[in-house]
């Protein structure tokens, strides 16, 4: 049925629906305005508030952004829109597309809490392939954080020590605590964490009580006493000592004070005192040798140096002093009397043999001293004199406490004549070792005699060609191989 015009009038005028038009306010496009507005209105709100911490960051998803399951699904989703396609589909060029807003703000950047930056960039971002999204830093296991509560064990403590970590043993204020770490320190077998943790007990204990703890433990005991002597702190160890009732060390701290004095006489009297002391007996010996040696070199120094500045005994003059025999070692006392005073009786403080008994010096060191400081004066007849001994008949003969190897090579050193060397060259039992020994020190003479003695006519040949043409070792051996009395084995 076909309608009159008034009626179609009536018809869309009082219709729910409107016709298009472009000039109508209520349209799509003026409720894009509308949220357009409110996006903008939106973001004066954020520019205003300054703590972005207080409004909650919501994704894509809903959400919160920062929380473990949004780091996840984020680096997930980049990690797959980076190795597959861009974040958004192509849009085809042929279609219309809507007119770019003018706004630097994007849903994106609002949701983000982030300011500036566009759509256009926002998917370019997500477009860009060497772009890649990681998730936050979270927070560290509440674990970790005891590096810097310090609420470890003492156990703990010693293990992170043993580590080389820094940690702080001030918390430890307990008596108990504190021998805990100790033993614990003991048991792990480090020095370093012993000594670390004993520094800090002596620092917070007092001596007594660190005393008696200590004594019923041995090992600590050790790395106390060596860390008090490493720093010379002779007070605090001499206490020690004396807790412990340990006389004898308490002596000899006492007596090693002897090496800070430098005064000869100051240092004589000191050791003096030290003879009272509660030594044990082989240390008491020694004690008493000291003091002796250093009284008698004293005077002998004194006397010594009065003759060298007369000028008038020869030995000093030929030979001058080096060194001051002033707290010199034993050996070197008895070496400096054999050089200087040798022939001097018995009865003076500086006759070798004097010192010899006093300070009951074996015959093997006594021998050994005088032959080097003999040989050193050339004084050849005296070294001939240390060998000469008689036997209940009245012979005499060579004898030494010495090998005479070890004596040829003394004499050697000291520039001995060819003449001396072959006299105890010739004493050497081995005949190997005394041609040998011959040769090195041309002792021809020797190493003749021995091959004449061994009937070895070709070895005796075959040295002819090594002595000198005319010289009388070549004219001993022409005689002994035209010995027609010889019998030779080759």
């Amino acid at each position: 049925m076909m309608k009159s015009k008034g009626d179609e009038d009536e018809y869309w005028n009082s219709s729910k629906f409107k016709a298009f038009t472009f000039d109508d306010e209520d349209d799509e496009f003026s409720k894009l305005k509308e949220s357009k507005q409110a996006v903008n209105s939106i973001r004066r709100l954020v520019e205003e508030d300054d703590d972005e911490d207080d409004v909650e960051k919501v994704s894509w998803s809903g959400e919160p952004v920062g929380s473990i399951s949004w780091s996840v699904k984020e680096t997930a989703t980049s990690s797959q829109r980076t190795d597959r396609e861009p974040a958004f589909p192509k849009i085809n060029t042929n279609t219309p597309s809507m007119p770019k807003s003018n706004s630097g703000y994007s849903l994106s950047s609002l949701f983000k809490g982030k300011k500036g930056g566009s759509y256009q960039a926002f998917t370019e971002s997500f477009s860009d392939s060497s772009v890649r999204m990681y998730a936050p830093e979270l927070r560290k296991p509440k674990s970790e954080y005891k590096d810097y509560i310090s609420d470890w064990s003492p156990e703990e403590t010693v293990q992170r020590m043993q580590q080389g970590k820094t940690v702080s043993l001030e918390k430890f204020r307990s008596l108990q605590d504190k021998l805990l770490l100790l033993d614990y320190a003991v048991s792990a077998y480090d020095g370093n964490v012993i000594t670390a943790i004993l520094i800090y007990l002596k620092r917070t204990l007092c001596k007594e009580v660190l005393f008696r703890e200590l004594e019923s433990r041995q090992t600590a005991l050790r790395h106390f006493i060596n860390y008090l002597m490493e720093t010379r702190d002779q007070r605090l160890l001499l206490e020690l000592h004396r807790a412990l009732g340990r006389t004898e060390d308490v002596a000899l701290l006492q007596y090693k004070e002897h090496l800070s004095i430098a005064d000869e006489n100051k240092r004589r009297d000191f050791l003096k005192s030290c003879l009272s002391l509660p030594f044990s007996p082989e240390d008491s010996t020694h004690i008493q040798d000291h003091y002796t040696l250093l009284e008698r070199q004293i005077i002998i120094e004194a006397t010594d140096r009065e003759a060298e500045r007369g000028g008038k005994v020869e030995i000093f003059q030929k030979f001058p002093r080096k060194a001051s025999i002033l707290n010199m070692p034993l050996i070197t006392t008895l070496y400096y009397c054999c050089f200087y005073h040798y022939n001097e009786s018995e009865g003076t403080f500086s006759s070798p043999a004097n010192v010899r008994q006093t300070f009951r010096i074996s015959d093997k060191q006594y021998f050994v001293t005088a032959l080097a400081a003999r040989a050193k004066l050339k004084a050849w007849f005296d070294v001939d004199a240390l060998f000469t001994s008689k036997n209940w008949l009245g012979f005499t003969r060579k004898k030494s406490p010495l090998s005479f190897q070890r004596v040829v090579d003394i004499l050697h050193k000291n520039s001995a004549p060819t003449q001396v060397l072959q006299e105890y060259v010739g004493l050497v039992d081995n005949a190997e070792l005394r041609i040998s020994l011959a040769q090195k020190h041309k002792c021809h003479d020797i190493v003749i005699n021995t091959y004449r003695d061994l009937k070895d006519r070709q070895l005796l040949l075959e040295y002819r060609g090594k002595v000198e043409r005319g010289s009388a070792e070549e004219r001993k051996i022409n005689e002994l191989l035209n010995n027609q009395q010889i019998r030779w084995k080759n």
